[in-house]
């Protein structure tokens, strides 16, 4: 029999509700079953603990005496530039955000030790950041010029917004080139020197929900150790691709959009974080409640890193250049264990994805949910789904035309 949220609300209210990680799933559906397991527990928690680059914080920092329009302005955040192209004192700092006198790569490669993510830490860790800014003046805003310090407990509004956040499932990357490369998925030796992959596989939130039944727009969620919302499919979101006959994505698929209060969030579960040759991230803690409705959700929820697999794709060709070729398959167990085989060579694997915080992350929400400090939320309306049609489309690039033509 089907169980709905509101039911499941009513036991966390009553100290009556069952909950278990998605580790503890598995265990459970191999040793009792699917229809017995589905009908015992409510709620799987996940999680994931990963570089995020599309991540990011809006702030309203109050108006200054005499008022200052940032909009159209400039503005700095311990010299790493926010956007400004709002209105008078909202502004937004991405993540990757550079200081403009970071020499980037031109000292190759560059080491990229400070960026908007070690801004969003510092300020969730309580520490105070400075703010320069400047603007053009107007007679309602006659401010020209503003330097100050911020601290997160003054800030009207701190809003973590992440537009694309917990990819389901990514590529394993590797380096078929004779030299060492720099890339997002961090540092990838020559030869097929090592396989590096970032995913928390079997504890992964919409691994545990391929289809997005339970996962969709207003979820509540785990978010940098405060509580967030799921508010949008991410983008880049590609629920059309390949799947097993499970529903996992064998190659980079969905994606979350997420909000939250920074004031709520945690020092640890949102760390900047510099990656060589590359640039600056924000590395994010996300957890994910999958109430188990029926004996198909509790399926999916028990999935297992043998079950997930994913490709294997050259970085040094193929990737950069927009390339679909494909050096083979791996599961997850597989890439756990250390070290995978690619064209009859052994060759070391290592996660940008931490695994054992992703697992604290589903213990933590898990706890949430048993102390009734968390109750569910029924989405409003579901993610682009396989059945949509939706999918990501690369730049359709268009010749430019001189003028006149």
């Amino acid at each position: 029999m089907a169980k709905t949220i509101k039911e499941i609300n009513a036991k966390i209210k009553n100290g009556e509700v069952v909950v278990v990680t998605a580790e503890e799933i598995i265990e459970l559906v191999n040793k009792q079953g699917i229809e017995k397991t589905a009908k015992e527990v409510d709620v799987v928690t996940t999680g994931t603990f990963a570089p995020m680059c599309s991540s990011g914080a809006y702030f309203n920092i109050g108006h200054s005496k005499p008022r200052i329009k940032l909009g159209g302005g400039l503005c700095k955040i311990n010299d790493i530039p926010a956007y400004t192209g709002f209105a008078a004192v909202d502004i937004y700092l991405g993540a990757a955000a550079l200081p403009d006198d970071d020499p980037r790569n031109k000292v190759y490669p560059g080491e990229f030790r400070y960026g908007g993510g070690h801004v969003i830490q510092e300020l969730v860790e309580g520490r105070d950041v400075f703010l320069q800014a400047t603007a053009y003046g107007t007679d309602c805003y006659p401010r020209k010029h503003l330097e100050t310090r911020l601290n997160l407990k003054d800030l009207n509004e701190a809003v973590l917004f992440n537009i694309r956040n917990c990819y389901q499932n990514y590529n394993v990357a590797v380096n078929l080139s004779e030299r060492m490369i720099y890339t997002y998925m961090g540092v990838l030796k020559p030869n097929l020197g090592n396989a590096n992959y970032c995913s928390a596989g079997q504890l992964s939130p919409l691994l545990n929900d391929p289809y997005y039944k339970t996962i969709g727009i207003g979820t509540k969620i785990f978010l940098g150790g405060g509580i967030g919302y799921i508010i949008w499919h991410g983008t880049q979101h590609n629920p059309a691709v390949k799947r097993t006959d499970n529903g996992v994505p064998i190659n980079p698929a969905g994606t979350l959009a997420v909000i939250g209060d920074l004031k709520q969030m945690k020092p640890g579960w949102l760390m900047g974080t510099s990656m060589l040759g590359y640039g600056a991230t924000l590395t994010v803690g996300i957890g994910v409640p999958i109430p188990i409705l029926d004996e198909e959700i509790c399926r999916y929820a028990a999935v297992s890193d043998e079950e997930i697999y994913t490709q294997i794709v050259d970085y040094s060709r193929v990737y950069p250049q927009g390339g679909l070729r494909i050096l083979g398959q791996v599961n997850y167990a597989q890439l756990k264990s250390g070290s995978i085989i690619i064209k009859d060579k052994m060759i070391p694997t290592g996660a940008l994805s931490s695994y054992s915080k992703a697992k604290e992350i589903t213990e933590e929400l898990k706890s949430w949910i048993q102390k009734g400090e968390f109750e569910l939320t029924e989405p409003v309306a579901p993610l682009p789904g396989v059945e949509s049609g939706y999918c990501f489309k690369p730049l359709k690039e268009r010749p430019i035309l001189e003028k006149g033509r």
